[in-house]
């Protein structure tokens, strides 16, 4: 007897945990499918780089010649229908399930993290309200806490360590690459504004006094920053000089 499947991949923190999912989504007992297990899952090392498990569920969905009596009853019509409708589901839109894991994995790792760390914080995450279309979805975690200057260090130093390894962490667990952005109680968007000012004031002092102006060593994204808010100034120009880490920014009036 040929038969169709409809397939729906899960993943999960556990074996258990997917196959119940998977169950709850096409609505069916376990009876009714096949259950694959792709992968087990991994704990990790020290809880770190844990592996979700990783199922699928086939639900076989016979037609009628097939099954050789036309269908007497309702409930074998139903069924039919039912599955059908689950696997144009599958098909036609990506499961939300799929958005909510990686916040979920990402939150979890970072989460995780400063447990080794032994700093006490609350961790949200979510996608980047305001990126367009083209770009690439992003996610946006951000720490709460009392004293968490630690997470910062000098330059954000180790806070853009901290990103770096979460980033890895999770690229592993989804088995792709997603921009991720960690902040601490805001930390990045005050820099961002302290950036902003003084390059607007350092521009306005070197077209007052007619003398290229310096800035002291910044990283790249800083760096960056400088360049963006001066680039529609029509009375200087800024390039970067220097090499990594005492590379800085010098603001030359026109």
């Amino acid at each position: 007897m040929n038969n169709q499947r409809t397939s729906l991949e899960i993943i999960a923190p556990t074996v258990q945990e997917a196959i119940a999912k998977g169950l709850a989504e096409l609505g069916v007992p376990e009876d009714a499918v096949h259950v694959e297990v792709l992968d087990e899952g991994s704990r990790g090392f020290l809880g770190l780089g844990s592996r979700h498990a990783r199922v699928r569920l086939s639900l076989e969905d016979y037609t009628r010649d097939e099954l050789g009596t036309q269908p007497t009853g309702v409930e074998e019509s139903v069924k039919i229908e039912s599955s059908s409708t689950v696997e144009s589901t599958i098909e036609s839109k990506p499961s939300p399930a799929s958005s909510e894991l990686t916040l979920e994995i990402t939150r979890l790792t970072v989460q995780e993290l400063l447990e080794k760390m032994k700093v006490k914080a609350e961790v949200t995450a979510q996608f980047n309200p305001e990126q367009d279309d083209n770009s690439k979805q992003s996610v946006l975690v951000n720490i709460q806490g009392n004293d968490l200057s630690i997470l910062i260090g000098r330059q954000a130093e180790t806070l853009n360590a901290l990103q770096y390894i979460v980033g890895l962490i999770v690229c592993k667990e989804l088995g792709k690459s997603i921009p991720i952005s960690i902040d601490v109680e805001g930390y990045r968007s005050r820099r961002e504004q302290q950036i902003r000012q003084l390059a607007r004031r350092m521009a306005d002092q070197a077209i007052k006094t007619g003398r290229r102006q310096v800035l002291e060593p910044m990283p790249s994204n800083e760096r960056r920053l400088i360049h963006i808010e001066l680039r529609d100034n029509p009375h200087v120009n800024t390039e970067s000089i220097g090499e990594e880490p005492r590379r800085k920014v010098t603001i030359i009036p026109k």
